[in-house]
């Protein structure tokens, strides 16, 4: 079945909410800003049901903003609605970030992790056995940025491959900072425990065969629905996954099976807190 919005209720595993000024244009970094109401709003016209979220501002003023307290306030929005999940920021400049971790994952309303090297401005290879091995020590998932030179999916492999415990979202499917589209689907393909997957959240997603070979290169149960809101347009990015050139039941993997699967009890149930 191909529509514009299908009846799956979808889990929006890349979200956002707030502002991030990029340097660029004022206009642009006004459209890409949006409150918790706005961000939810948009979820529901694209009959997605649970986003995970993590605050725009822990990621501004060129890496040096107040994470712990941009993680505290996303944990606060959280609580009050059902339709939210948290990542909480975790960044090496900020060791306070690793004792705030520890508390809000013992929260059902925390999936996991977020890090960013690039906004935060550290490389992977030099950070990561310190961010990783946390991360495993509390058998977390770990949403990632990836695709740019601090965060290339190839140099998170080995990380992943010596810490089966955890596992792995490269984010933004099809971003390579040199123009590649392949390296996240790549670095799963290199995976020994199976424990790496990518989202949907990229610019790129709108290439007409970019989600299809995705699907082909390493099956649907590996690609999670991701949309970047506010940064993108959250039915934009719903309408590319159900109307992919893939099966109903690739479909249903993308758009929620895998994400229920992976968060587990965390998306279940009427309550959340």
């Amino acid at each position: 079945m191909n529509s514009y919005i299908s009846e799956i209720q979808a889990i929006d595993i890349h979200g956002h909410y707030g502002s991030l000024t990029r340097g660029k244009s004022k206009l642009c970094d006004e459209w890409m800003a949006a409150g918790i109401r706005e961000v939810i709003q948009r979820a529901q016209l694209s009959n997605i049901k649970i986003t995970v979220i993590s605050p725009l501002g822990a990621f501004c003023l060129q890496g040096n903003a107040d994470v712990v307290k941009a993680n505290l306030e996303t944990y606060s929005e959280v609580s009050k609605n059902q339709e939210l999940l948290q990542w909480v920021v975790v960044t090496p400049s900020q060791p306070n970030t690793y004792v705030q971790a520890s508390e809000l994952l013992e929260s059902r309303k925390c999936a996991g992790i977020k890090i960013h090297p690039e906004e935060h401005k550290y490389g992977i290879v030099e950070r990561g056995w310190e961010l990783f091995s946390f991360a495993a020590k509390h058998k977390a998932i770990v949403l990632t940025h990836s695709g740019e030179q601090n965060s290339m999916p190839e140099d998170m492999v080995k990380f992943a491959n010596d810490f089966p415990e955890i596992t792995l979202i490269l984010g933004h499917l099809g971003c390579g900072w040199d123009g590649d589209p392949s390296h996240q689907v790549r670095a799963i393909q290199q995976s020994k425990h199976g424990n790496i997957f990518v989202d949907t959240s990229s610019a790129t997603s709108i290439l007409p065969g970019l989600i299809e070979w995705g699907v082909s290169e390493v099956g649907a149960d590996k690609i999670l629905f991701g949309t970047d809101s506010p940064l993108y347009f959250t039915p934009s990015q719903r309408a590319r996954i159900d109307n992919a050139e893939i099966s109903d039941n690739d479909k249903r993997l993308i758009l929620s099976e895998n994400a229920e699967k992976i968060l587990g009890i965390k998306c279940l149930g009427p309550n959340l807190a």
